[in-house]
């Protein structure tokens, strides 16, 4: 990769100098309109209903993803942005051209569109709250951001906090993202003496229900390197993420009259519940953080005949990942060798890989030093988690994952600051100086 002088210049940026390459750090510090525009496209944007359905077969699996995207092609247009294209799959890519001399890296930027259908994204009504005060935050319907249940509130006193109305989520996964993005852009445009290489922009559909990056072409989008805008809190900063797989148990049973049963019944449901106890207790996504990986039961569906049970596989290592494929596995072995062949039917698919295992530690370097220069302090953190960027990073795009500024993501707590998504756009901007 060709970025070593992007690196350089960003981090004489971030010490204080102003390379003779650069333009002043002050013309694009000083950004006044930045937060209005940030927030007049995020509170647009989240109005539109973009939840997508893990029950579909189409692409993009909702029609109002579709339609989003055609809207934001038109902005993407408006603001300047060149070969604008919205692909039949509901991708929308665009370009905004270099304007310096030289080869440099082409750098990208990858959001996503679609909200969560873990909660409504219908007729999100959101609320900005100004100059926010500190106390628990009263929504409809019940809805109350208590404090003491979210204490990261209490971080962003005096500042602009946006939440839902109540009862729906935000929408901020990751429509802030492309907030952030577009506006980015639209500073860059505006401001044509900031010298800066060719960046292209992805706006992907259906990165909820793991299908976001299967209808980019990575060859013909033809960037070097980028960072997917997705992350949480201020500062994150992710290049680790799990190994993902999902494992299916099918159970068969034998159903008879309840009456005349004994000795004849196998009562699948019993077999599944006996199952989901021969995990290990302590390794669940509620007893578990950090880099520890786990066992999480999704969903179980049956009666006596028939029982499936939905179960993902996560952990960072990947030694440990095939150990943990191998656990779910020789359980099923072990239920058939008790229950009779044939009883237990284990189906086990990979999802997606950690992305470190394909990342350049000077793309992170590089972003180390944007934020830097945005008065941003790194925080390194591993994903619990998946993003576009582990899928485009195995494509041959590394793509490490950067702050939105957002909290709960796929729920009616869901929250961002206003402050944190401008720092969030000063780094986008950061990153593409030359």
């Amino acid at each position: 990769m060709k970025f070593a002088g992007c690196l350089a210049l960003v981090l004489a940026l971030a010490m204080g100098a102003a390379p003779a390459c650069a333009a002043d750090p002050t013309e694009w510090e000083n950004i006044e309109d930045l937060p209005a525009a940030l927030l007049d496209k995020f509170l647009r944007y989240v109005a539109y209903d973009t939840m997508s359905d893990p029950d579909s077969s189409s692409s993009p699996s909702t029609a109002g993803q579709m339609e989003f995207a055609k809207i934001l092609a038109k902005e993407c247009e408006a603001i300047g942005l060149a070969e604008v294209e919205v692909s039949e799959y509901g991708v929308v890519t665009a370009t905004l051209p270099g304007n310096i001399n030289g080869e440099v890296p082409v750098l990208a930027f990858v959001v996503h569109m679609d909200t969560s259908p873990d909660a409504s994204g219908v007729n999100i009504v959101p609320r900005v709250h100004e100059n926010y005060d500190g106390k628990d935050i009263v929504l409809d319907g019940g809805t109350v951001l208590s404090t003491e249940e979210f204490p990261a509130l209490l971080n962003y006193v005096g500042q602009t906090v946006i939440t839902a109305g109540g009862g729906t989520l935000l929408g901020s996964d990751d429509k802030s993202g492309v907030a952030i993005v577009l506006t980015a852009m639209e500073y860059l445009i505006l401001n044509p003496t900031i010298p800066h290489g060719t960046v292209r922009i992805a706006i992907t559909p259906d990165e909820e229900i793991g299908r976001g990056t299967e209808h980019l072409d990575v060859a013909a989008f033809g960037a070097d390197f980028g960072y997917t805008v997705d992350g949480g809190a201020l500062g994150e900063l992710e290049y680790e993420n799990f190994n993902a797989a999902a494992a299916t148990l099918e159970i068969t049973g034998r159903s008879i009259h309840p009456g005349t049963a004994k000795g004849i019944m196998k009562n699948s449901v019993l077999i599944a519940a006996e199952l989901a106890a021969a995990f290990p207790a302590e390794e669940t996504p509620a007893a578990t953080e950090g880099y520890e990986g786990f066992y999480h039961l999704d969903r179980v569906e049956g009666m006596v005949e028939k029982t499936v049970m939905h179960i993902i596989i996560r952990c960072f290592d990947r030694e440990e990942f095939e150990a943990r494929k191998g656990f779910v596995s020789d359980l099923a072995a072990q239920f058939n060798e008790k229950y009779g062949e044939g009883t237990v039917k284990a189906t086990i698919t990979d999802q997606y890989y950690n992305m470190k295992e394909k990342i350049d530690p000077a793309i992170i370097e590089y972003a180390k030093a944007a934020f830097e220069a945005a008065g941003v302090t790194p925080v390194i953190v591993p994903i619990r988690g998946g993003t576009d960027g582990a899928m485009l990073s195995y494509k041959g795009l590394p793509c490490p994952n950067l702050f939105t500024g957002g909290y709960n993501f796929h729920g009616p707590y869901e929250f961002n600051v206003l402050e944190s998504m401008e720092k969030a756009a000063r780094v986008v901007i950061n990153l593409c100086i030359k």
